[in-house]
C-alpha cells in the first residue's frame, strides 16, 4: 500500500475512532497532548503520524494501537458460516454435572476474541460450573427457566430474555427449573 493511501487509511480510522468516544478533535487533541491541527492532518491524510504520536492518540482513546491500522490490512479477512444444525458439538462433564453445548461460532484476532455457543442444560441434582473470565457475556434464553448466579445476584432467566454481564464476577446456572434449559451465550473479550 503507497504511503498516501496508507495515510489516508490511518486518518479514516482515527476519526471514526475519535467519533465513536464522543470527542471533537480539540478535546482529543487536549488528551493526547498533541495540537489539533496534527489531529485535523492526519484524519485527512495529509501527515504520516509518528509512532509516539500514535502511541499518545492510543492512549488517550484506550484502544490499541493496531486500531489505526485496521484499513491498512492486506486483502484477506477470515469468515465462518456454520449451517442450522451443524457446528461443534460438544458435552461438558464436571464432577457430577454435564451439560450439552454447540460451538457456532469462534473469532479471534491478535487484538479481540469472540465465542457463541448454544447451550443446552438439564434439570439434574449435580451443581452447574460457575465460571470467572476477561470480558463480556451476553445470553439469550431460546427455551426454558433456570436461576442465574451473578455474583451474590439470583437472576431468574426465561424464554426470550436476554443478560449482559462482565465477566469477571463469579456467574453460572444456579439451577434449571424446568426440564431443559436452553440459551445462546456469546463472549467477547479484548486479547
Amino acid at each position: 500500500m503507497p504511503n498516501n493511501q496508507m495515510d489516508i487509511a490511518i486518518g479514516t480510522s482515527l476519526r471514526e475512532l475519535r467519533e465513536n468516544h464522543g470527542l471533537n478533535a480539540k478535546e482529543l487533541a487536549k488528551n493526547a497532548g498533541i495540537s489539533a491541527a496534527m489531529i485535523s492532518r492526519i484524519e485527512n491524510g495529509q501527515v504520516s503520524p509518528s509512532i509516539s504520536t500514535l502511541s499518545a492518540l492510543s492512549e488517550a482513546l484506550d484502544v490499541p494501537m493496531v486500531s489505526f491500522f485496521r484499513d491498512t490490512a492486506s486483502a484477506h479477512v477470515d469468515f465462518t458460516h456454520v449451517k442450522d444444525g451443524q457446528g461443534i458439538h460438544s458435552t461438558r462433564i464436571i464432577e457430577n454435572h454435564s451439560h450439552k453445548f454447540i460451538n457456532v461460532a469462534s473469532h479471534m484476532r491478535r487484538d479481540f476474541g469472540f465465542e457463541a455457543h448454544i447451550v443446552s442444560m438439564e434439570k439434574q441434582d449435580a451443581s452447574a460450573p460457575t465460571y470467572i473470565g476477561y470480558g463480556v457475556v451476553f445470553m439469550h434464553v431460546q427455551s426454558g427457566e433456570a436461576i442465574f448466579n451473578y455474583g451474590q445476584n439470583k437472576i431468574y432467566l426465561k424464554k426470550g430474555d436476554s443478560l449482559t454481564l462482565d465477566s469477571e464476577l463469579s456467574h453460572g446456572v444456579a439451577e434449571v427449573l424446568t426440564s431443559k434449559f436452553t440459551f445462546l451465550a456469546i463472549k467477547a473479550e479484548r486479547r
